[in-house]
Parts: C-alpha cells; structure tokens; sequence
C-alpha cells in the first residue's frame, strides 16, 4: 500500500468559487491508473472535519490512501494526529495558493517547522504544489522576477520554501487534465512506484535474514502487547465563552437602551479582549495608546458610559450601565455580542441575523459598518475580509493572554504559597465547572475577592489558568505534567487533564531503553499518583509501559512498590515473557552442545 497526507488548500482563501473539486479529488478521477475510489470525512473539529480519506487501487491492486488535511489548525488542536499521520506518510504534499499569500507565510513561519520536526530526517519525498494563475498579471515563471512579491506568492520564494524541506516544487497554474496528470500526475507516481519498490526492498532483506540459518533456529521474540491508545479531546473553548453569554454569570456591564426599557448583560475582560474599542470604552487603554480617530470617534458617538466603569466589579455591585445611543444598533446586540462570545468569526452567520432582524438593507449595512469599527485594529483599514478571515478563529485564545496574571479588570485574587495572582470571574466561570459552583454558589468564595489556593504550587496554578485564558499548555517536564493533571483533577477540567496524560506518554515513549534506565524519575511514582487522582487512562497505560520494559524496571528499587494485583498484571504481560527466556535458554545450550556457531546469534 501507498500512503499519501496532504497538507494546506489550494484555494484562495478570499475567494468565491468554493465548490472547485480539490487537487486529489481531480487526481483521482482523471488518472487512469486509478480504480475503485472511495472517500469519507473525519470525526469534526469545531464543526469542520479534519481531513478527508480517500481510498482506492492504484497500479491495479496497490492499495493507495490518501488523508487531505485542508486546515492547517489540525497542527493547534490535534497535534497528536497531526505527528500519527505524518509518522505512517510514504509521501508528503503541501499545497497552497498563489493568491494567499498571508496563508503561505502562516505555512512558512509556523507550520513548516513543524513538519520538519515530525519527519526528524525521515527520508519521506515532500511535494510542494503552488496552485492557480497569479491575479495580478501573466503567472510569474522566473525566480528573479519580483513584479507580483506584494501580492501573490511568488515562484522564488516557494522554490526556497522547497529547498528548506528538500522538496520538490511544482506550479499548477490551473487543475486541467495536463497539469493535473501530466505534471502532478506523473512526479506523484514516480513517488508512489519508489516507495513501493522501497518496501519490496525491505521485504527480502526481511526473507533473506530469516532463511540463512537452516538448522535449528533460534526462538522468535514476538512484539509486546500494543498499549492502549489515549486520545485527545476536542476543545471547546468557543462554546464555553458562548455559554457564558447565555447564562450571565458574573457580568460586570449592563447595556441599555436610552430609554432603559431593555438591559443586555456582557463581561468586560470579554469585550476588551475583542475589540480595542471596549479597551478605550473602559479606560484599559488610553486615547493615547489607541491612535484612531475614527475608534475614538465611534466610542463616543455610540455609547455613553457610567463613572468607574474601569475598576473591576467587586462582588454584590451591580454591573456598570453603558448606554447605547444608537436605537437600531442596540436592537441587535444581542445578535452582535453573540457573534463575538462565539469567537468573532462567523460573519455570514451574523449578516443573516442581522437581516432577518431589521429587514431594511440600509440599516442592515449601518449597523454592520458599526460592528466592523468595534473590532477595528487601530491603524488599518476595515474589510469584510478581515472579519471573515481565518486569523480571528484564534481571537481569544491570542487576546485574552492580555489579561491573563493581570490585575487590569480583575476582581478575584487568589492567595497562594505566600503570592498573590490577579484573575478575572468570568473567564474561571466559563472554562471550569468548580470554579463556577465556587463563586455562584453558598460559598465564603461568591462573596469574597481574595481566595486562598491549597494543594498546589503557584507555577502549577498559573500554568491551570493559563490554560483557561489561551486553551493551551505547554508543561516544561513530566514531573510538571503530572502536576497540572492533579491540579486539573481536583477542578475536574477533563480536557486539561487529556492533555497531560498525553504529554507524559509522549515523553516516555520518546525515551530511549538506556535513558529510561538511568533516569531518577519513578514511573511506579507516576502510576500511583495516576491512580489516586482518577487518571485511568495514564494508570492503565503505565502499567502495560512497566510491562513492556520489564528487563528494567524489574531491577529497580521502586519496582517492589508495585501492589499485588499491580505486580500479577507486569508478570502476566510482561516481555520478554518467562517462555521466550526459557525457549532461549535451550536454544543456547543446544548451540553450546553443538559447538557450532550461529549466524543469527
């Protein structure tokens, strides 16, 4: 079989027309090597699949898979099964547009990198496809030409993109039949037809150690058990801020119209961390910091704030009332600031709310020129494009960093190990189910802004809160792994929890036998702690990982604090097992009584 992954979308991500068939799917039509074509969609991520698999036979009964990672976030979100299937890859193709240019320096800075790690000089072939005619002019076909460097991707540049990757380049200037299969066509299976002669390689070497000796043969050493799979959760970030909206926990502003007959209720740390505007509207930056006229021109002509609306709101005191001044504006906010809780990028979502509510297409664009002001970035010009973009799928995860170990807009602070850390309500509220019973509940915490932390160390707390603010972490060992797992146990953050135990897998798995036996670390350590915080999958794992490497863990002192129950399940699964070590044992005394000497051994 032949395995291809293909990264990147070779469509321009402005454009209208996002119904052309995709580079494989064009591909796999048109060849005729290609029979029997099969596809399907994986589990989604956020609403949108992860990449697409095709299935079919090639060369007449090779089988060919084909995984089409359209969305580079699976690098972000999934990382786990980005590493699985860029591991099982005979072959690589990144693929991007000519006329996104944005998208091809995203792949350059921060996603290259890491395909270069994954492959760690793996010898797998990289096809670098530069797909579509430049928009700007006659396609550029000459390294040194620079006639389109502003706009399009230039040839040049994705030439040096395929020298760092040891790559080879290609241009389709459009997905016809020459260019899909007699110039992508034909380097692709060039590929394909030396990876398979590669693995027919490997197979007789395989056959041909296994056939040279012809009298007895030694025992054969089966592969130890496969060790449970762990995997990833989805995150769910967006519809955490969402929920939060719906339910009003802990708001700090109250907007009304001028008439104070209706009341909207938001959370500043929300606002702030979408919109510049916000930040000038509740004096966490100044006129000054902004340098937009038309920012400050629009905060003052569309809302009308209270005095104080900067401090934090203490617990008990009532939200801060911002006035709406503009009558059509505030008939829709609710639709506005569900738009941005939800991450500020479903556009043509809002669009439609927007026109269904008002049904007036002058009030329609009025109000929706306000909203792109509100998320304005001072300095630079207002699209619909910038709005639609994929850049702002990452909004909060990017904006509310800001406010994160900050005690601007805060109104909590925890006490811990003798320091004190500044937070804010309503982003505890909404990623940890605790934290929302603690300070909504009949606790001292509802009512109470300093709250003293017990059990952990401060750098395990902020790193908890640093995932609640950004939806990441990044542990620096897996001694610190295991304490941010007990730390999201005792907040029951499940996720947080996934992805430490995922973390110290990954780690141990990437030690070598010699490392893993020298090491000062106690993985019976680790299996205990996994064991009492509810960690079952991890306790699960690290028992089949004490198994598997019994030669040794057998010899270290901490391996007599295994249980009973503990020890049974290592002996029972343990490899190499009691019957290959006797089986050995035998075959060494035969070669002894033979005094023959064994290639083999």
């Amino acid at each position: 079989s032949v395995n291809i992954v293909a990264f990147g979308n070779e469509r321009d991500g402005f454009s209208e027309d996002n119904q052309q068939p995709s580079l494989f799917w064009s591909y796999l039509r048109r060849s005729a090597l290609i029979s029997q074509i099969d596809s399907s969609l994986s589990a989604s991520h956020v609403g949108n699949p992860v990449f697409t698999e095709y299935q079919a036979c090639v060369f007449g009964n090779v089988r060919l898979v084909v995984h089409d990672c359209p969305l580079w976030d699976i690098f972000d979100s999934d990382w786990y099964t980005s590493r699985s299937l860029i591991g099982g890859a005979d072959i690589i193709v990144i693929k991007y547009s000519v006329n996104d240019k944005t998208s091809f320096q995203d792949i350059k800075e921060n996603y290259v990198p890491m395909i270069k790690k994954a492959l760690n000089h793996c010898s797998v072939p990289v096809i670098i496809s530069a797909v579509g005619a430049r928009k700007n002019g006659v396609p550029c076909t000459c390294p040194l030409c620079t006639s389109d460097r502003r706009s399009c991707v230039t040839t040049s540049e994705g030439v040096q993109l395929a020298k760092e990757l040891g790559a080879t380049y290609l241009e389709l200037h459009t997905l016809n039949d020459f260019y899909i299969q007699k110039y992508f066509g034909d380097v692709l299976e060039y590929f394909m037809i030396q990876s398979l002669n590669q693995k027919s390689s490997e197979k007789m070497k395989k056959r041909k150690k296994t056939q040279k000796c012809h009298r007895v043969q030694p025992p054969q050493l089966e592969q130890p058990e496969k060790m449970p799979i762990l995997k990833g959760e989805a995150s769910h970030y967006d519809t955490d801020l969402h929920n939060l909206l719906c339910c009003c926990q802990c708001a700090d502003v109250a907007f009304c119209p001028e008439d104070l007959s209706t009341v909207v209720e938001a959370h500043k740390v929300i606002l702030c961390s979408a919109s510049h505007l916000f930040m000038l509207l509740f004096e966490v930056k100044s006129p000054a910091d902004i340098h937009d006229a038309s920012i400050m021109h629009m905060a003052q002509s569309l809302f009308a704030v209270e005095e104080g609306a900067a401090l934090g709101v203490p617990p008990g005191i009532p939200p801060v009332r911002v006035v709406v001044k503009d009558a059509v504006f505030c008939s829709c906010l609710p639709d506005i600031l569900r738009f941005i809780y939800s991450g500020a990028f479903q556009w043509e979502q809002l669009e439609e709310d927007v026109k269904k509510k008002l049904k007036d297409p002058e009030k329609t664009e009025h109000v929706l020129e306000k909203v792109k002001c509100i998320l304005k970035t001072p300095g630079k010009l207002n699209t619909v494009k910038d709005c639609g973009s994929h850049q702002i799928k990452r909004l909060y995860s990017t904006s509310l960093r800001l406010f994160f170990n900050t005690p601007v807009l805060a109104d909590v602070i925890f006490k811990i190990q003798g320091a004190t850390v500044p937070a804010h309500r309503a982003v505890l509220v909404a990623r940890c189910e605790v934290m929302a019973a603690m300070f909504n509940g009949n606790y001292l915490e509802a009512n109470s802004v300093l709250v003293p932390v017990y059990g952990v160390s401060k750098d395990t707390f902020l790193s908890f809160l640093e995932y609640l603010y950004t939806d990441s972490c990044c542990p620096a060992s897996i001694l610190q792994a295991m304490s941010l797992l007990i730390c999201a146990e005792m907040y029951q953050v499940m996720r947080l929890q996934h992805i430490c135990e995922l973390y110290i897998i990954t780690q141990l798995q990437s030690m070598p036998s010699r490392e893993l036996a020298s090491t000062s670390l106690s993985i019976v350590s680790l299996l205990k702690k996994a064991k009492f915080h509810n960690s079952d999958c991890l306790s699960t794992w690290l028992l089949h990982f004490i198994a598997t490497n019994y030669l040794i863990f057998s010899q270290k002192p901490e391996f007599q604090d295994l249980s009973v129950e503990e020890r049974n399940f290592v002996e029972m699964h343990r490899w190499p097992s009691h019957l290959y070590l006797k089986q050995l044992a035998d075959y060494r005394n035969y070669v002894h009584s033979q005094k023959c000497h064994c290639a083999v051994m």
